[in-house]
C-alpha cells in the first residue's frame, strides 16, 4: 500500500488515498463508515474536493467496468467487493461534502480573488457575491470571507477585505432603519424617486450613517440632484470605497424586497413595492454606471472599472428580479443603456443560459429592456431585444412571455408607423394568449389591436366601421381586464380608447378613457403610462379648446416624459408651443402660473419651474 505524502502532487495523492482507504477497509481494518468519513476529513483539503472527486468518479467507472466484463470468478469477487467500498466512500464524500460546503465555497471564493488581476479583483470579488449564485453567500459567510482576505500578504487585497466588513457594518447599522419611512409617509405607495426630501427612504437613511460618502448618495438621491454632483464633491475615489458602497446598496435592496414579500397583510400592496425596489435600484445603478463613465471624477481607479462594476451590479439586480413570480412582462425601466453596454447586457445574461432553468431569465430581462428602448425611441434596438426574447422564450416554452414579446412587438411596430405588422403581431398574440388561457397576455393583445387598427384606419381614410371594429376590440378588452382584476392591462385598454376617441374626433370620450387610465395608472404606480395620458388629455382639451387645462396637462406630461428620455415629450412641446403662439407670450405664461396649484403636487416646484427651459430647448430645435 501506497502512503500518500504532502509532496505528492494533489491527483496521485487522492487516488493514493482512495486505494488505502479501499484496502483497508477490504483487510477489515476499517468497518465502519464513520471511519471512512474520518479519513476522508483527515485527508482531504479544503477547496480541493473538485479534483478528490474526479479522482473517485474515475475508480469508480474502472472498477465497475470490471466487475461487469471479467470473467475469472475470483478477480470479478475482488472487483466487485473494491466498488463496494468505493461506493461507501462515495457515500461519505457526500456527507463531507454538504458538511464542509460553507467553507468550500469560501476557500473557492478567496482562491478566485487572490489569483485575479490587480484591475479584475473589484469585478471578480462583486462576481463571488453575487445573490443569484446557487449558494449566496450570508452576511456572516461575507465575513468569514472578508477574514480570510485579510491573511493575504498582498496589502491592496487586506484594503479590500476591510471594505467588504465596512460595507456590512454600514448595513447593519441601516437596517433597523430599514421601513421605518413607510410609516411617516403611507401616502405614498411607491416610496421611490420624487422631488423633495419628504419622499422615499434615502433622507431618513443618510441620518443614521456614519459613512460620509454613503451620506452624499443617499442625500444626492433624497434631494432629487443629478449623480454627477454626488460623484464631484466625493473626493479621491477608491476601489474600497466603491466595494463598501455596493455592499451596503445591495443589502438594502435584498432587505426591502424580502420585507414586503412577507407582508400578509397586503400582498397586492407588496408585490407593486417590491417590483418598484428592484426597479429602483437597477436604475440606480444604470445611471451610476453612465454618470461614471462620462463624468471626469477624482479616483485612484481607472472610471471604466468603476462603471463596469456599477453595471454589473445593475445587472445582478434585473437577474434577480426575473426569476420573482411577479416580474413585470409590461411595463419597461427606464434607464439609459448606451450602445457599448447592449453587449455586456447581453454577456452577462448569458450566464445563466448554461442551465435550461435559466434561459428564462434571459428572455425576461430583455422583454424589460426591450420596452424600455421603445419608450426612448430606440425602435431597431427594440425590435431586436423583442425578437431575441421570443426565441428565447419559444426555446424554454414559456408561453406568457412569448406572448408578452409578440404584444412589444405590436406596440414598437405601431410606433413606427408600420401598423400592418403590429396588427399581424397583435393578432398573433392574441391567438396564442387564448390558446393557453393568458388573460393578461389576451387583454393586452386586444388593446394592441384595436389601437393599431384605430391609427392604419386613420392612415387610410377609412370609414366610421372599420374604427368601431377597432373599438370593439379595445373595449373587449376593458372588460377582460375589469373581469380578471388585471389593472396594468385596464389601464393600457383605457389609454388606447383616449387614442382612438381622439382620432374619431371624439375628444370628450377620449377625455372620459384617458381620465379612467390615468387614474388605473396611477394605482399602479405606471410612471410612463400617466405622462401619455397627461399628454393625451392636453391634446383632447386643446380640440375643446380649454386652453387652461391643455396647458395643465401638457406641462405634466411635458415635465414626465422628458426626465424617462421618452421621445414622446417634443409632441407635448409642440402642442404648447401652438398654444403660446395662439395666445402670445405674455398670456401664454400668466396662464402658465395660473395652473401652477395644478402642477407642483404632481412635479414639485423644481418640474414647474424647469417647463420655459424645456420649452426653449424644443423651440431652438426646430
Amino acid at each position: 500500500m501506497t502512503t500518500p505524502t504532502d509532496a505528492t502532487p494533489l491527483p496521485d495523492r487522492y487516488r493514493a488515498l482512495i486505494a488505502a482507504i479501499v484496502t483497508l477497509t477490504l483487510k477489515g481494518q476499517i468497518r465502519s463508515k464513520e471511519q471512512v468519513y474520518q479519513k476522508l476529513h483527515e485527508a482531504v483539503a479544503i477547496g480541493t474536493g473538485e479534483i478528490f472527486e474526479r479522482c473517485l468518479e474515475a475508480e469508480v467507472s474502472q472498477t465497475q467496468h470490471l466487475a461487469d466484463t471479467e470473467t475469472d470468478e475470483l478477480k470479478q469477487a475482488k472487483a466487485t467487493r473494491q466498488l463496494r467500498a468505493l461506493k461507501t466512500i462515495q457515500g461519505e464524500w457526500e456527507r463531507w461534502q454538504a458538511q464542509n460546503r460553507v467553507q468550500t465555497v469560501l476557500a473557492s471564493a478567496t482562491a478566485k480573488i487572490l489569483a485575479a488581476a490587480e484591475r479584475d479583483r473589484l469585478q471578480t470579488i462583486l462576481q463571488v457575491i453575487d445573490p443569484n449564485q446557487t449558494q449566496p453567500l450570508t452576511t456572516d459567510q461575507m465575513r468569514q470571507l472578508a477574514q480570510q482576505l485579510q491573511a493575504a500578504p498582498d496589502a491592496d487585497i487586506q484594503i479590500l477585505a476591510t471594505a467588504i466588513a465596512r460595507g456590512l457594518a454600514d448595513w447593519e447599522t441601516l437596517e433597523p432603519h430599514l421601513v421605518s419611512w413607510l410609516y411617516e409617509q403611507s401616502h405614498n405607495i411607491l416610496g421611490f424617486g420624487g422631488t423633495t426630501e419628504q419622499r422615499g427612504p434615502w433622507a431618513l437613511w443618510a441620518k443614521h450613517t456614519q459613512q460620509p460618502w454613503l451620506r452624499s448618495l443617499l442625500t444626492t438621491l433624497a434631494q432629487d440632484r443629478p449623480l454627477a454632483d454626488f460623484l464631484a464633491t466625493s473626493g479621491d475615489l477608491t476601489a474600497a470605497d466603491w466595494l463598501a458602497l455596493t455592499i451596503t446598496l445591495q443589502w438594502l435592496q435584498r432587505g426591502l424586497v424580502r420585507w414586503f414579500d412577507r407582508q400578509p397583510y397586503d400582498p397586492k400592496l407588496g408585490k407593486q413595492l417590491s417590483i418598484a425596489t428592484f426597479l429602483t435600484f437597477a436604475v440606480l445603478w444604470g445611471q451610476l454606471a453612465n454618470t461614471v463613465d462620462r463624468a471626469a471624477i477624482a479616483s485612484t481607479v481607472r472610471p471604466s472599472i468603476l462603471a463596469n462594476a456599477c453595471f454589473q451590479v445593475m445587472l445582478q439586480v434585473l437577474r434577480a428580479f426575473a426569476q420573482q413570480p411577479y416580474f413585470p412582462l409590461y411595463g419597461g425601466i427606464f434607464a439609459l443603456f448606451s450602445t457599448a453596454r447592449l453587449q455586456d447586457t447581453l454577456d452577462y445574461l448569458d450566464v445563466p443560459l448554461r442551465q435550461a432553468a435559466g434561459t428564462q431569465e434571459k428572455a425576461r430581462i430583455l422583454t424589460l429592456l426591450g420596452d424600455s428602448q421603445r419608450v426612448l425611441g430606440n425602435w431597431e434596438v427594440a425590435v431586436a431585444f423583442h425578437e431575441e426574447a421570443l426565441t428565447i422564450a419559444r426555446s424554454a416554452n414559456d408561453r406568457a412571455c412569448e406572448i408578452a414579446n409578440l404584444n412589444h412587438l405590436s406596440r414598437t411596430y405601431a410606433a413606427q408607423s408600420n401598423y400592418a405588422a403590429a396588427i399581424d403581431q397583435s393578432q398573433r398574440a392574441l391567438l396564442l394568449a387564448r390558446q393557453v388561457g393568458d388573460r393578461v397576455g389576451e387583454a393586452n393583445a386586444l388593446a394592441n389591436l384595436g389601437y393599431s387598427q384605430v391609427l392604419a384606419a386613420q392612415q387610410e381614410n377609412a370609414d366610421r366601421e372599420t374604427y368601431e371594429t377597432a373599438i370593439g376590440y379595445l373595449e373587449q378588452g376593458v372588460q377582460l381586464a375589469a373581469r380578471q382584476g388585471d389593472v396594468p392591462s385596464l389601464t393600457l385598454c383605457h389609454h388606447s380608447l383616449g387614442i382612438a376617441y381622439l382620432v374619431l374626433q371624439n375628444p370628450q370620450a377620449a377625455i372620459d378613457q384617458l381620465e379612467r387610465g390615468l387614474q388605473t395608472a396611477r394605482s399602479v404606480g405606471d410612471l410612463h403610462l400617466q405622462a401619455l395620458n397627461f399628454a393625451y388629455l392636453a391634446e383632447a382639451h386643446y380640440s375643446l379648446q380649454n386652453l387652461e387645462a391643455a396647458i395643465a396637462f401638457g406641462g405634466l406630461g411635458l415635465y414626465l416624459l422628458e426626465q424617462m428620455g421618452a421621445v414622446a415629450w417634443r409632441r407635448v412641446a409642440g402642442l404648447l408651443t401652438i398654444i403660446q403662439g395662439q395666445l402670445g407670450g405674455n398670456t401664454f405664461w400668466q396662464q402658465v402660473a395660473q395652473v401652477r396649484s395644478q402642477i407642483i403636487p404632481v412635479i414639485g416646484v423644481d418640474g414647474y419651474d424647469h417647463l420655459p427651459q424645456l420649452l426653449s430647448e424644443y423651440q431652438r430645435s426646430l
